[in-house]
């Protein structure tokens, strides 16, 4: 399986992104040496989707594929494809604040500690629909590390798509997200415009 390695803040700081976005409440002391050169409407394409890639952890040929399959579906490209990131399983996770980060979500569901509607589910990208009720696994709920996940994302807002009962460590999707709410500073338009190309 590849694996991204790049060093987030390192990231962070090339692509222009508050690591916030990543559950991550670091921040780079370093400043990034930027040039006077204008950037191109090319580049400009390239880094909106660079920015969604790592903000949800997809690789290149996963995300071409939600792209195709956004492009298939009724309604704007661009809407779909925002929405279609942030219903993976993985990312629901880092939402409901059952993990730190979407790094972290990522390895919860791929360890098989978590349940959709009461079925072990363990791939990440498996996207969720409305009125699944996502939970942490009976044996796994006892587990010292959902009491530090719990301490370090309790005062995280949690959007309103998603029903949550921290205590039980379970979530309901309400609704599936439109762009409104979702808060992710990517221009998702300009991603549009790369791939039709």
């Amino acid at each position: 399986m590849a694996v991204n390695r790049v060093p987030v803040l390192k990231r962070c700081r090339s692509l222009g992104l508050d690591p916030v976005y990543l559950g991550i409440d670091k921040k780079s002391t370093r400043q990034l040496r930027r040039s006077n050169r204008k950037v191109s409407e090319y580049g400009l394409q390239l880094r909106e989707k660079q920015k969604a890639k790592f903000i949800y952890g997809v690789l290149e040929k996963p995300f071409r594929n939600y792209y195709e399959r956004a492009d298939r579906m009724k309604g704007q490209t661009g809407e779909n494809l925002m929405r279609m990131l942030e219903c993976r399983l993985d990312n629901v996770l880092f939402r409901m604040g059952l993990a730190r980060t979407r790094r972290e979500a990522r390895q919860i569901v791929d360890h098989k500690h978590i349940t959709v509607n009461g079925k072990t589910v363990n791939i990440p990208s498996y996207l969720v629909k409305a009125g699944d009720v996502v939970e942490v696994r009976e044996k796994c709920k006892g587990s010292e590390r959902y009491k530090g996940i719990l301490e370090v994302t309790g005062g995280r807002l949690v959007p309103e798509w998603l029903d949550v009962d921290q205590e039980a460590l379970r979530g309901t999707v309400k609704e599936l997200p439109t762009r409104e709410v979702i808060d992710v500073p990517v221009n998702e338009m300009l991603i549009v415009e790369l791939y039709s190309k």
